[in-house]
């Protein structure tokens, strides 16, 4: 195993964090000051990684100067990267110029996390939130856009596309992972396995956020029948739990967010399933709603607490001794 407990890369998302400041600034253009307020607060819960999630700044769009701040202002917090995600920016959106300005922003986005010395960048192919999905208390109760099925071509435009991103991840030795996300060309385990086998390139693999697909108000897969075909090709990984139940008499669904130990995924399992399966990539712990960045900082406490009985477990097996 490349990392032990207590040094297995595990960050802190930022999606809790709004896009501009308490007074209006957007975070883009606000000085570095107001970066290291919200990076100041997740040091203070005991990360020392976070996952740079373009939600809250974009990496790709700083210029030099102020990308050179943020890196600055990182270290002030002795805070290292578990990866940039960059989110809803598909590059086979319907609209081809809005596909063909998130290829460059993620290419831009790729060099960024580059220089700031990330080793992975986490892109998917879902598309901004629908204004019914905004007013909703939880916009996974509202169906998003969606990849169109059977359809060859906008298929291997993906690819293609997807390809440009991963070569240009490994000229600057990164690892590109793509986020499992309902209703995408990742929306199923057999779709995303398809996708990185034809991508073809030993630095693209996925990263298996089997939360996204639980949380649905419509049957879904054993969370283990969406997690075990994707595992041989998972490098990066966000960690988020539901509480899942269906009403039989009414036939509804209902999923709120839950910590890691407390919703319808096993993490215990989960995480020995992975592990056995090769995994060694940096984690990423998410929350909705409450206190995301406190949940987050628990969620980590626990998946440390698992990787210390896992990790010997699993390498005195290989090693043929007992544990």
């Amino acid at each position: 195993m490349p990392h032990t407990a207590q040094d297995w890369p595990i960050g802190a998302a930022l999606l809790q964090f709004p896009a501009a400041s308490p007074g209006g600034l957007p975070t883009q253009d606000a000085p570095a000051s107001e970066w290291s307020r919200v990076l100041g607060e997740v040091a203070a819960e005991g990360f020392d990684h976070v996952d740079l999630t373009d939600s809250w700044l974009r990496p790709g769009d700083l210029a030099p100067g102020r990308l050179a701040e943020l890196a600055r202002t990182l270290k002030e917090h002795r805070l290292g990267l578990s990866a940039v995600s960059a989110i809803r920016r598909s590059v086979i959106d319907p609209d081809p110029a809005v596909a063909r300005d998130n290829l460059d922003y993620l290419l831009r986005t790729v060099d960024a996390a580059a220089e700031l010395g990330a080793p992975v960048v986490s892109v998917g192919l879902h598309r901004p939130l629908t204004e019914a999905q905004r007013r909703a208390l939880w916009f996974w109760h509202e169906p998003g856009a969606a990849d169109p099925a059977g359809d060859e071509r906008t298929w291997a435009l993906a690819v293609r596309r997807l390809r440009a991103l991963g070569e240009r991840a490994a000229g600057h030795g990164l690892r590109l992972s793509l986020e499992m996300y309902e209703d995408t060309y990742l929306g199923t385990p057999e779709s995303a396995v398809r996708l990185v086998r034809e991508i073809g390139l030993p630095n693209v693999g996925v990263n298996p956020d089997i939360g996204n697909l639980v949380r649905l108000h419509r049957p879904v897969p054993h969370w283990e029948d969406l997690l075990l075909p994707v595992l041989p090709y998972a490098n990066y990984w966000h960690v988020k739990n539901y509480h899942r139940d269906l009403d039989p008499a009414t036939g509804a669904y209902f999923t709120v967010p839950a910590p890691l130990e407390g919703g319808v995924i096993d993490y215990r399992r989960a995480l020995e399933l992975a592990l056995r399966a090769g995994f060694d990539g940096p984690i990423c712990t998410e929350h909705y709603g409450g206190d995301g960045l406190g949940v987050s900082a628990r969620n980590r406490d626990y998946l440390r607490r698992l990787l210390s009985v896992k990790l010997p477990a699993i390498a005195a097996e290989r090693e043929g001794a007992p544990a």
